[in-house]
């Protein structure tokens, strides 16, 4: 399969990346919101932000997909507690792996793709450079049969790498959630990607604060851990909307550990609020 990146030479390249494109957009028509969630930086909770925001979403009655494109660190199916295999209907397309959705009213639906979907053991390894990556994804979005969504939510690896540019390439209307934690060393990383969403024109939705204090579990007061207020003052100086701040809970480890999304417990935390208030906030904005 041709990539979707731009290149020179051959006279044919551009048609079938063109093609390419094509195939995508028509596959994808259904899909009224393309939400890509990324940071420059590892270990911000990208993936935790990603499976909340898309379970809340659904939760609210939304038809909801999930597109992990973490080649080499999927987490998406152990979030969601939904380790399916990826099936094909009659005509060899796709289909997305469907995801009980808790307290979801009549129409809320989840379902998603991963890498991991398609491995022998969830442990193996994924060694690919950028040109099979690339094709993974575009059969993400073109062989896949996703049907009519009302958000399909992209979850991304660390950086600005292959993975980002094919999805800007591929899907240039993906509205761009940007994962901060409060410290410097993660602001650095951020303003680098939202230099590079700049650079590739990619619609900017805003920014969102990761492990924004420490809620604490037996007082319910807030503890500023690893400081507090840094993504929104980033978004205040970048002129960007902030969306949320999610605190550190420990219920959300013990979610993760269960593979149980943190806004689905019965039990009401800190974090399942904001989480809430965050699919509140990236409706809002989406409207906008």
């Amino acid at each position: 399969m041709s990539e979707c990146s731009g290149q020179q030479g051959h006279a044919s390249i551009p048609m079938t990346h063109n093609y390419q494109l094509k195939v995508i957009a028509e596959n994808l028509s259904g899909v009224k919101h393309k939400i890509f969630v990324m940071s420059g930086k590892g270990g911000v909770g990208k993936s935790s932000v990603t499976v909340n925001l898309a379970v809340a979403l659904a939760m609210r009655g939304n038809k909801v997909g999930i597109l992990d494109v973490d080649i080499h660190g999927p987490s998406v199916p152990h979030l969601l507690g939904c380790e399916g295999q990826v099936l094909a209907d009659d005509a060899g397309r796709l289909l997305p792996v469907r995801c009980p959705v808790p307290g979801s009213p009549e129409g809320g639906e989840l379902s998603y793709i991963s890498i991991e979907s398609f491995l022998p053991e969830k442990d193996s390894a994924v060694v690919w450079r950028g040109p099979k990556k690339t094709s993974a994804i575009q059969q993400f979005l073109s062989d896949v049969k996703w049907g009519a969504l009302d958000y399909l939510v992209i979850d991304s690896p660390p950086g600005t790498g292959d993975e980002h540019m094919t999805i800007m390439d591929c899907i240039p209307d993906a509205r761009c959630v940007v994962v901060t934690t409060p410290q410097e060393i993660s602001l650095a990383d951020v303003r680098k990607a939202l230099d590079f969403l700049q650079l590739v024109k990619a619609p900017v939705l805003g920014i969102v604060e990761n492990m924004s204090g420490l809620a604490c579990p037996h007082c319910g007061g807030e503890i500023n851990l690893f400081k507090k207020g840094g993504g929104e003052e980033l978004a205040k100086q970048d002129e960007l909307t902030f969306l949320g701040a999610i605190p550190l809970d420990p219920a959300t480890v013990v979610a993760a550990d269960l593979g149980k999304p943190i806004v689905a417990l019965d039990a009401d935390s800190a974090a399942k609020a904001s989480f809430l208030r965050l699919a509140d906030s990236v409706t809002t904005a989406l409207k906008a």
